[in-house]
């Protein structure tokens, strides 16, 4: 009767480690899968962050600067273009703020010279560096400019430095988003008239704020847009689906091309799908490709 009794309560014991072990991988699963949800919604508080404490902040700051100024930013007063660094333009050979500039030629942008500057606090990203197409630095200060007329600034990266905004990309290297303005002719494929130039998005952020501002992650549709596109050429592509936001973990920049990444080896797109394993690094150290683009402005 005690053989049988303590063969009963080995089996039971037997029995109650294997429950227990199925507990314990349980558990294991759980946290595991909690730590990696909650890094996508660190990520995403952070991509959160950046829309509503910064990027939302500077598009306020410029409609504030209009309502206060009634033109745009860095235009005449007396004499208003309504295109971004107005006042550091041309027309009839003279300043376009002069009583007598343009008197001979009608004020409108393509008879304007010196256009398209862009308005920073700074060069911050050399040219190429974040993506093809870079406009030339105007010599007038965002800063500067805004300070002149009231109108407050987001906090950024700290006094001195509220064009700037740090974060980490999907590897965890140090990346940092800078504001700039400028204005655009008609037909650029990154959207014309005013804009806000956004530079050092990471892929991934940029399809998140393009869902943010335009409810459409189209790299190349809507008032989000990426810098440096080509204009479609042919009738047909009007009317012809987008394109995504190319590109992932990888060292690839300079992304260009009509109408998708073909011209860019190292870039992810719909017609280069093998791109970022065939001739970029794919590795965890890396650095994320950053990108420049463009946030069409109301006025």
């Amino acid at each position: 009767m005690t053989r049988f009794n303590t063969s009963r309560r080995a089996r039971a014991h037997r029995g109650f480690m294997l429950v227990e072990l199925a507990l314990v991988l349980a558990v294991i699963g759980l946290i595991i899968g909690a730590v990696s949800i909650g890094k996508d919604v660190q990520r995403n508080a952070e991509y959160t962050k950046i829309a509503n404490k910064f990027l939302d902040q500077w598009k306020m700051a410029y409609d504030q600067y209009y309502q206060r100024t009634g033109t745009v930013l860095g235009d005449c007063q007396q004499a208003p273009t309504y295109m971004i660094n107005g006042a550091h333009t041309n027309i009839g050979f003279r300043n376009a703020c002069e009583r007598r500039g343009g008197q001979a030629v009608a004020g409108i942008p393509e008879n304007f010279m010196g256009t398209g500057y862009k308005i920073c606090e700074g060069q911050g990203y050399r040219p190429g560096q974040t993506g093809y197409g870079d406009a030339r630095l105007s010599r007038q200060s965002l800063r500067d400019l805004m300070v002149r007329h009231g109108v407050r600034l987001p906090p950024g990266r700290g006094e001195g430095h509220e064009d700037r905004y740090v974060y980490q990309d999907t590897n965890g290297n140090t990346s940092e988003v800078q504001v700039c303005f400028q204005w655009n002719p008609a037909g650029t494929a990154s959207g014309a008239g005013n804009v806000m130039v956004i530079r050092g998005l990471t892929p991934d952020l940029a399809r998140y704020l393009d869902q943010v501002v335009d409810g459409k992650p189209d790299s190349r549709e809507g008032r989000f847009r990426i810098q440096g596109r080509a204009s479609h050429t042919q009738t047909g592509d009007a009317n012809e689906p987008g394109t995504a936001w190319e590109a992932n973990n990888t060292i690839a920049s300079n992304i260009y091309g009509n109408r998708h990444s073909s011209n860019d080896t190292t870039a992810i797109g719909a017609n280069n799908p093998g791109g970022a394993t065939a001739r970029g690094r794919q590795y965890d150290e890396d650095r994320v490709t950053l990108l420049t683009a463009h946030w069409v402005m109301e006025q």
